[in-house]
């Protein structure tokens, strides 16, 4: 991989932390290139690391050994160009749906000069009518498009997300996996998603990182070389879900709609 396409370097990454006196080594010996661009899944049973590892590229936590380089600078802490969109979306509930959108410009002091793109990322995630409503009066899908579209428009370097499908209905998150891959589109943004859901992360990547159990470990980065839009009940695509299944021991598990590991 050339420099010139690389965003993100993640070399020898370990985390560890202690849990009620013990030590818990939750990240082992992490390398990971990311290219710009690319959309990256980060898939694994629970409790293997995914979210340690995005808060890592986040720079909300710190590891013990290895380095993170964004651009080649090394991450210490949080910065715009990281965007993170929870699992909840963890919006703010005393603001609306615009003011939400707006929060992340006003706090870096460049409301002014971008109060116009607000109108723009609401008509692209299609809320349309709610911008002055409020995240009550709003469905959890609806909220989860405002907290990417929030994360979004600081016109970050690279996209984080937090499982933010995984509370949602197959309707809904079905819906808001095809406004990423339009966002993304749009922005030409990098993402990487931390999912439990096997078929979503076929659906959407270009490539699968599989994590072992503790210590996370990568055991294998997964090509995605299938073209969009993709068809969940394709042949190539039922090959990848199995091929990724086997992996964690499930290939032999009656055909579901979706898998979840």
């Amino acid at each position: 991989m050339s420099e010139r396409n690389t965003i993100l370097e993640i070399e020898g990454v370990n985390r560890i932390y202690k849990d009620k006196g013990k030590r818990v080594e939750a990240l082992k010996d992490i390398n990971l290139s990311v290219k710009r661009g690319e959309f990256i899944s980060i898939i694994g049973s629970s409790g293997c690391g995914k979210t340690t590892l995005l808060r890592l590229i986040a720079g909300l936590d710190t590891p013990q050994a290895g380095k993170l380089l964004l651009e080649g600078e090394e991450i210490t802490n949080t910065d715009p160009k990281r965007g993170y969109v929870f699992q909840q979306g963890s919006l703010f509930q005393w603001l609306t749906v615009e003011q939400n959108i707006a929060a992340g410009l006003k706090a870096r002091h460049i409301y002014k000069e971008n109060k116009e793109r607000i109108a723009e990322y609401i008509d692209m995630i299609g809320l349309e009518g709610f911008e002055r409503a409020y995240p009550h009066q709003i469905s959890g899908g609806m909220a989860q498009r405002v907290a990417i579209a929030r994360a979004l428009i600081n016109d970050p370097e690279i996209l984080l997300l937090d499982e933010p499908m995984g509370a949602l209905d197959s309707f809904t998150r079905a819906d808001i996996q095809d406004k990423l891959l339009e966002l993304r589109k749009a922005s030409n943004a990098t993402m990487i998603l931390v999912t439990h859901d096997v078929d979503e992360a076929i659906y959407l990547s270009d490539r699968i990182v599989i994590m072992t159990p503790r210590p996370g470990k990568i055991s294998q980065i997964l090509e995605v070389e299938l073209p969009h839009p993709r068809h969940r009940g394709g042949t190539e695509f039922l090959m990848i879900r199995r091929n990724i299944l086997e992996k964690f021991h499930l290939a032999s598990a009656m055909p579901e709609p979706e898998y979840r590991i």
